[in-house]
């Protein structure tokens, strides 16, 4: 599909063990969605999130130290840096953010379109997952400079690439509230790609 996900027939595969990891990290998740859905995110516990997904409650904190953990997801971090390393030396950084960032997406809003309108959904109503979410975000971000240091050269503890990334991933965290709290009627590619264009360009000019 993309430079950065292999195709079945490329992609070794995996075992039993693996499989089996998998699964349940799934059943866990979709287990909790369904809860939160059903009854809200305070009153859905560890222990309902278990019986619900048929594990032992020991399994769930194996796989999540916290409930925040199992809402808030960074497995499309592998996917960007790949994506991000893989475009051409001479684009720009903005076209390599846009490019990424709707990789991301598309890859998201196609396999779980809901859960991540859910999760953007508690990142506003839940002070905990959304606590999560930023350092969540501040994990990527140290993975955004190490891939931008790359690309440019620069020092990736430099002030300047330090303070770029922070930035992108702040206004991707104010694109995904803004998105929540807007009911999600508008397409987040579209949203990203006018917080990026304020980065770029800086504040649109106001009314006269």
């Amino acid at each position: 599909m993309t430079a950065a996900r292999t195709t079945p027939a490329d992609r070794p595969p995996l075992g039993l063990r693996e499989r089996k990891k998998i699964k349940t990290r799934q059943a866990i998740r979709t287990a909790t969605y369904a809860l939160i859905e059903e009854q809200g995110y305070d009153a859905t516990t560890i222990e309902q999130i278990a019986d619900r997904a048929e594990v032992s409650p020991s399994t769930v904190f194996r796989y999540f130290p916290t409930k925040e953990d199992i809402v808030v997801t960074d497995e499309w971090d592998p996917v960007m840096m790949a994506e991000l390393r893989a475009r051409p030396r001479d684009e720009s950084w903005a076209d390599v953010l846009r490019h990424v960032m709707r990789t991301a997406l598309d890859l998201s809003l196609a396999e779980e379109p809901e859960v991540t309108r859910l999760r953007t959904r508690l990142g506003v109503e839940v002070p905990a997952v959304r606590a999560r979410m930023m350092e969540s975000m501040a994990a990527t971000g140290r993975l955004l400079r190490e891939a931008l240091a790359e690309r440019s050269g620069l020092d990736p503890d430099s002030l300047e690439l330090r303070v770029f990334a922070m930035s992108v991933m702040g206004g991707l965290m104010e694109v995904s509230q803004y998105w929540a709290e807007t009911g999600h009627r508008d397409d987040i590619r579209d949203l990203v790609d006018r917080a990026l264009d304020v980065m770029e360009h800086g504040l649109p000019s106001g009314k006269p």
